[in-house]
């Protein structure tokens, strides 16, 4: 007996933005359709209701969907059944058709790459809705992407979905449609789009607070040369990249005083209205993962889940962690696309993984809003590349073909070099040795503004960041940070006040000159009230200021920004 046609009736109710884009769907009614939406904005509800309604009207008669990972063809099928619609995640190549029990079958990019004359022979013998879930992986290897145009050419329908930026390299992206820009470049063209700053307007996500943290890193080189440097500050990216692993080392003191720092931040998110709020460990490797989980346990007396890799158990250990009430995970990279844990509220970035395709997949696994005033909060290394990505959480990029491939931001191939053991042959080399880190608070970041001055961690001024209440509007987070940053520039004026008291030194003794970190922070302090006041004037968000200040100086976010371009952006707010 054919498997029953799903009713559209039992579907929830479509969000703002998936109304218009079904609308818009039935109204083209072309072969494919591109919808480009934030990270738990609802991309499969979406798609599983154009299903329904192509199955219920007989434009189709099966569905396949295409997905990342094997996690992922679980987390599919058990939302399809949800609304009626049967898919089968188990289906292998070896079956080459699904049961007659079945609407179709989820299946990986993977698979279709191994053996696309199999999917191209079931997408042959019935009508066939092709649901292409973050597209850009068919673009991940040339034989992902040929395989993927070589079995699906053949569907009545392609739907093709993504969350995230689109790739920064030359592989085209089967299905998706590119158009000549003025400048003769091809760009992809999506036909909804439905971006983070959007989806927070509405609240559909959370937003997402990112506290930075730099400190003091020693190290020694493969060659016994012992170095030193502070994170955050402007250094070669070889150096940047050894600063960061030497951050990372589960046996330093900057993992264990940031973890205990986002474990208190999560207690305040449990007593402040989220008391399944759970927090996740991004990790670079297995073996790290495991030190972070043995240190998080030091640091909470808890236990975390650890989740090593995409096999069949990952899978569930992930379920159980999402239906619990456990406080932390720990995971390799596989939860970062995708997986929908909606309890995540705080994020703790320690990988080496720095492209924005990547980190926009890791943070998209903390907006997912589930009541309003929820808010999320990730904390990472204070790297100018990472607080780059962090201040343009509302950028939308395309994919762009045929541009000359400058590096964007960091250099990948340096930080994965510095990640790497040296495999020393002689007893003169030695491998690089993380020798000591230390954390504090360098800033937080939100809505693209840059708030607040180096605390030290497990200070009271560090404990002011922290402690910052979890159910908030946006406006609201904005108008407590800056009020916290005002709080601390008060504070360190009087007790600056107070030491030249105690010191009685002579009225005409010259100031010490400050280094080039102090003189950043104090262009990036003055930078701020002068935003803040601005707003405060005009009741534009700080964000937009900062944006219009780069707009009219050019330049990267004010987390990244140089001495001479912070002054330049001075002097222009003060035009304003």
């Amino acid at each position: 007996m054919a498997v029953r046609t799903p009713a559209l009736e039992t579907f929830p109710p479509l969000r703002s933005w998936q109304r218009k884009a079904l609308v818009e769907y039935l109204r083209r009614r072309a072969e494919d359709f591109t919808a480009v939406a934030t990270p738990g904005a609802g991309k499969t509800t979406f798609a599983l209701r154009i299903a329904a309604e192509l199955l219920a009207d007989g434009s189709v008669e099966a569905v396949t969907v295409v997905a990342p990972t094997e996690h992922l063809k679980t987390q599919w099928a058990e939302a399809a059944a949800r609304v009626g619609i049967q898919l089968d995640a188990a289906f292998r190549n070896a079956d080459l058709h699904s049961s007659a029990d079945f609407h179709g079958a989820v299946v990986t990019y993977a698979q279709v790459g191994m053996a696309p004359q199999v999917h191209r022979r079931r997408t042959m013998t019935r009508r066939t809705l092709v649901v292409l879930d973050e597209i850009h992986h068919a673009g991940d290897s040339r034989t992902w992407g040929d395989g993927v145009k070589a079995a699906f050419e053949p569907a009545v329908r392609r739907l093709m979905l993504t969350g995230t930026p689109f790739r920064s390299d030359d592989n085209p992206i089967p299905f998706v449609s590119y158009e000549r820009g003025g400048d003769g470049l091809l760009r992809s063209r999506a036909d909804s789009v439905y971006g983070y700053s959007d989806a927070l307007r509405d609240g559909v996500v959370r937003p997402v607070l990112f506290l930075a943290y730099s400190g003091e890193t020693r190290w020694r080189t493969n060659a016994g040369e012992e170095l030193a440097a502070r994170l955050g500050e402007p250094m070669t990216q070889d150096l940047i990249a050894q600063a960061w692993r030497t951050a990372l080392d589960p046996a330093g003191d900057w993992m264990p005083q940031v973890l205990r720092a986002a474990d208190a931040r999560l207690t305040v998110l449990r007593e402040a209205g989220m008391p399944d709020a759970g927090g996740l460990v991004i990790a670079s490797d297995q073996q790290t993962a495991r030190s972070y989980a043995k240190l998080i346990e030091q640091v909470t007396g808890e236990r975390a889940a650890v989740v090593l890799s995409d096999d069949a158990g990952a899978s569930a250990r992930i379920a159980t962690f999402a239906a619990s009430e456990q406080r932390w995970l720990v995971a390799v990279r596989m939860v970062s696309e995708g997986v929908d844990i909606p309890r995540l509220a705080v994020g703790v970035y320690a990988t080496s993984a720095s492209t924005p395709l990547y980190f926009a997949q890791a943070i998209g696994r903390f907006v997912r809003a589930r009541r309003p005033g929820e808010t999320a909060s990730v904390f990472l290394p204070s790297v100018p590349h990472l607080l780059g990505l962090a201040s343009e959480m509302e950028a939308e990029r395309d994919h762009v073909l045929g541009k000359p491939k400058d590096r964007e931001g960091f250099d990948d191939e340096l930080l994965d070099r510095a990640q790497r053991d040296e495999q020393a042959s002689g007893e003169l080399e030695k491998r690089f040795a993380a020798l000591s880190a230390t954390a504090e608070l360098d800033q937080v970041i939100f809505d693209g503004a840059s708030f607040g001055t180096a605390a030290q961690a497990g200070t009271p001024e560090e404990e002011e960041y922290l402690g910052l209440p979890g159910l908030l509007t946006s406006e609201q987070v904005a108008s407590l940070l800056a009020k916290r940053q005002a709080d601390q520039l008060a504070a360190q004026r009087r007790r600056a006040t107070e030491r030249r008291t105690e010191s009685a030194a002579p009225a005409s003794a010259p100031p010490a000159p400050m280094s080039a970190a102090q003189r950043r922070v104090a262009l990036r302090r003055q930078l701020n009230a002068l935003v803040a006041a601005q707003h405060h004037r005009t009741g534009q968000p700080h964000g937009k200021i900062h944006a219009e200040l780069r707009r009219i100086c050019g330049g990267p976010p004010s987390a990244q920004a140089t001495i001479e371009q912070l002054e330049e952006r001075i002097a222009t707010v003060q035009t304003l």
